[in-house]
C-alpha cells in the first residue's frame, strides 16, 4: 500500500528574483508501508529537498504531497506540527540538538511531547542510548560530544517515538563504520519487527548497500529507481 506519495513536486528557490534555483523538477513518487529506501545522486539533486517537502518541512511551488490520503500541504500549520509529531522521525545532517539539554533530554523531548508515560521514556531512551553506544554519555550536553556522538544522538532521538516514519538526510556522514553499521542494524531491525518506513538521503555506499530500493535524482529530476538488496 502506497502510504507516500509526491505529484509533480516542483521546488525553485529565489524565484522572481533573478537567480532562481530550480530544486525539484516534476518529481513523481511512491513509496509504499515499510520501505528501506536510499535516495541518492549528486549535491544539489535535490535529495535533501524531496525529504523537507515529504515531511512538510518546506512547501513546493507546485505539486503535492499526500501521506495516508492527507494531502499536508493542504493542513493548517498546527495540524501540520501535530502529524509530524505522531508520524514522523527526523534526523538532520546539522544534527538540531537543543544545545541546553543533554544526550538523555535531547532523546527523551519527542515522547515528552507526546505525553508518554515516564517510565515508558525511561526505558526506551535507556534502551537508544546503549544501542549508539552512548549510555555513558547520557548527561552530556551538545558541545561535550563530538560531531559523530551528536549524530548518534540525533538518530536515537529520531527513533524514540518509534514513529511510522523515518527521514534521514545523511545520517552516517560523521559516523566510523562500527557506528554506522550499529545505526543500520538498529533501523534495519525497526524496519523488520515494527515495520517503520525509512526513507534515506544518503551518499554513504555502505547505506546504500543495505537499502532495499535506490532512487537517483540529478538535476531535480528521478532517473532511476531500481531494487536494492
Amino acid at each position: 500500500m502506497n502510504v507516500i506519495q509526491t505529484d509533480s513536486l516542483f521546488k525553485i528557490y529565489n524565484e522572481g528574483m533573478g537567480n532562481e534555483v530550480s530544486a525539484l523538477n516534476g518529481v513523481s513518487l511512491s513509496i509504499e508501508e515499510g520501505e528501506f529506501t536510499a535516495i541518492v545522486g549528486p549535491s544539489g539533486s535535490g535529495k535533501s529537498t524531496l525529504l523537507n517537502m515529504i515531511g512538510g518541512l518546506d512547501r513546493p511551488n507546485s505539486g503535492t504531497v499526500t501521506i495516508d490520503n492527507i494531502d499536508i500541504g493542504g493542513l493548517k500549520e498546527n495540524e501540520l506540527i501535530n502529524f509530524r509529531l505522531h508520524n514522523i522521525g527526523f534526523v538532520f545532517q546539522a544534527y538540531n540538538l537543543i544545545p541546553v539539554l543533554n544526550a538523555k533530554e535531547n532523546v527523551s523531548f519527542i515522547m515528552l511531547l507526546q505525553h508518554a508515560p515516564d517510565s515508558e521514556i525511561q526505558a526506551r531512551v535507556q534502551t537508544l542510548l546503549e544501542a549508539v553506544g552512548l549510555e555513558k554519555k547520557a548527561l552530556n550536553r551538545p558541545n561535550q560530544m563530538s560531531g559523530g556522538q551528536q549524530q548518534r544522538v540525533a538518530v536515537a532521538r529520531a527513533l524514540a517515538s518509534k514513529p511510522r516514519f523515518v527521514l534521514a538526510d545523511e545520517p552516517t556522514a560523521n559516523l566510523d563504520s562500527k557506528s554506522t553499521s550499529n545505526l543500520l542494524d538498529i533501523m534495519e531491525n525497526l524496519n523488520k519487527i515494527e515495520g517503520t518506513t525509512f526513507l534515506f538521503s544518503t551518499h554513504d555506499q555502505r547505506v546504500i548497500d543495505r537499502a532495499h530500493r535506490i532512487i537517483t535524482l540529478e538535476d531535480g529530476k528521478i532517473i532511476g529507481d531500481t531494487e536494492g538488496k
